[in-house]
Order: C-alpha cells, then structure tokens, then sequence
C-alpha cells in the first residue's frame, strides 16, 4: 500500500474524508444518547451515519473541484 503524493491535500479537502468524520461523530453520539436522555429517536443516529458512509463512498469515485489528480 502507498500514499498518494499529496495526501494532505486529500485530507484536508475531500469530500469523502469530511464525510467519513461526520459518520464517526453520528456513531460516536449514537453511543453517548443513551447517557443523555431520549431527545433523538432510537436508530436515527445509526440511519444517519449509515447514509452519510454511502455518501462518501460515493464521493470517493466522483471527480471533485480543486482535487486534480496531479498529472
């Protein structure tokens, strides 16, 4: 396995990277609700995790502005 050259670049603006992070904090609230109360609907967090996975799935394929591929 080999790192892009720019992968900083990466990290910092793509689109699949930002949603990945959303997903871990919708996970990572999903884990701390039950702590806090009943102010979300249980499942909601996990539904809305799983769909922004998907979407960054998906955004890992689509070409993306000011994310050339170097060449």
């Amino acid at each position: 396995m080999k790192l892009v050259s720019d992968w900083r670049r990466v990290l910092k603006k793509a689109w699949s990277v930002r949603l990945m992070l959303l997903a871990a904090l919708l996970s990572g609230a999903e884990v701390v609700l039950p702590f806090l109360g009943d102010f979300i609907a249980p499942g909601l967090l996990a539904a809305l995790s799983a769909l922004t996975v998907s979407a960054a799935f998906v955004a890992r394929f689509l070409a993306q502005r000011n994310m050339d591929d170097g060449s």
